[in-house]
């Protein structure tokens, strides 16, 4: 005979404030594995967002991030001369020599100092990025001391907004333009016309060269080309690849601290359901007795038992999984590790994360019931009768 499954809901009803205080620890560790796991997914959803996979982008050889690149303009050049590059409409290669360079900025409201990145921009610079789109103002006039600005620099850097004015480069700077690009890191860049840059910070050579190919499928002959052509010290990468690259570390160190404060905070939740399970036991005992002189087997009293902390561990779960959702509607920035500057991302909840979530709240009921649940099912039935 199996005890119905109806039997393990009634008795967590009838300790509701037990059941309360067990599934809402449970519930609270279940936050923080998931948030800890959605703010890395929202990191690498950002920088994988940010690239394409039919566009290259080239940078010197070892470098890890294009602030740290360099291609002078004879390497620039045999890039750009390469049969693979698709064209626009107007029958231009669409490939965009870039510059990329830090500066730092206070932000609104605080006045703290944080870096932020200045790319200079060619003409097929926004034709590479489709997701780009000007949203306030207009583009910057090609040749002048004018620049464009992401909405998330707008919105949290002093100087950002439309209209407003930065200095660096020995220059002053007039936003004329707000775009936005979208869950990309783009949205956290400042543009400007690239040899107008190059002019001002003194810089003779490119920080990279991005390009569209005319096939997505052309990467392994492009890579091929490039890396055996004797006069290039460069790095081929598809765009979506190099942008996945600037969120490795980042991400990996977010997913070790969520794992290492979820293992502290599930060893109470863990003990707290164990407890729970045990007074439920010895409230029980003559119930547990009567069951089994009513036929019930040990092994239906243990998956009984059993059933309660899993339940238990479920409404947790699901409980700490309903409130980390709301995390989504929260941007934060934080500094891109490989970058060295700052970039804004949300909290992006998946169906890996959510099932990761659940299973680890069952996993924490499991272990939590698994001594008690043991204890109930070898009572003896004489010595559970005779309790009072």
């Amino acid at each position: 005979m199996r005890i119905p499954l109806s039997y393990s809901f009634r008795n967590l009803f009838t300790r509701r404030l037990t059941t309360f205080l067990t599934a809402s620890g449970m519930a609270l560790v279940v936050f923080v594995f998931a948030s800890i796991l959605m703010l890395s997914a929202g990191l690498e959803k950002t920088l994988e967002e940010t690239g394409s996979d039919d566009n290259v982008i080239v940078t010197r050889k070892a470098a890890n991030s294009e602030v740290q690149s360099g291609v002078d303009h004879s390497q620039a050049s045999i890039v750009e001369s390469l049969p693979l590059i698709a064209t626009g409409n107007n029958g231009v290669p669409l490939v965009a020599k870039e510059l990329v360079v830090l500066i730092s900025l206070t932000k609104r409201g605080s006045d703290k100092p944080a870096n932020v990145v200045i790319r200079g921009i060619g003409p097929a610079s926004l034709a590479l990025r489709p997701q780009v789109r000007l949203i306030e103002g207009r583009m910057p006039h090609p040749g002048s001391s004018e620049i464009m600005a992401g909405n998330s620099i707008a919105k949290r850097f002093n100087g950002g907004g439309i209209g407003e004015t930065l200095h660096f480069g020995m220059r002053n700077w007039t936003v004329v333009g707000i775009f936005d690009a979208g869950a990309t890191g783009f949205s956290s860049e400042i543009w400007g016309d690239a040899i107008q840059l190059m002019q001002a910070f003194r810089r003779p050579v490119y920080s990279s060269v991005t390009f569209k190919m005319r096939s997505v499928n052309d990467f392994t002959a492009v890579k091929e080309q490039l890396d055996n052509d004797p006069r290039l010290t460069l790095d081929v990468r598809r765009e979506t690849q190099y942008y996945r690259d600037q969120s490795e570390a980042m991400a990996k160190f977010l997913r070790i601290l969520g794992l290492s404060l979820t293992v502290i905070f599930s060893l109470g939740a863990v003990i707290g359901a164990m407890i729970t399970m045990y007074a439920a036991v010895a409230n029980r005992v003559k119930e547990i007795g009567t069951l089994r002189a009513l036929g019930f087997r040990s092994t239906s009293i243990l998956a009984a038992f059993m059933m309660e902390a899993l339940l238990l561990g479920l409404i947790g779960g699901i409980s700490g999984l309903f409130f980390a959702s709301f995390m989504q509607l929260i941007t934060i920035s934080t500094m891109n590790w490989q970058t060295f500057s700052e970039l804004a991302f949300s909290f992006t909840l998946t169906f890996e994360i959510a099932a990761k979530s659940i299973v680890f709240s069952l996993l924490m009921g499991l272990v939590g019931g698994v001594i008690p649940a043991i204890r109930a099912s070898r009572l003896k039935i004489v010595d559970a009768l005779r309790e009072t």
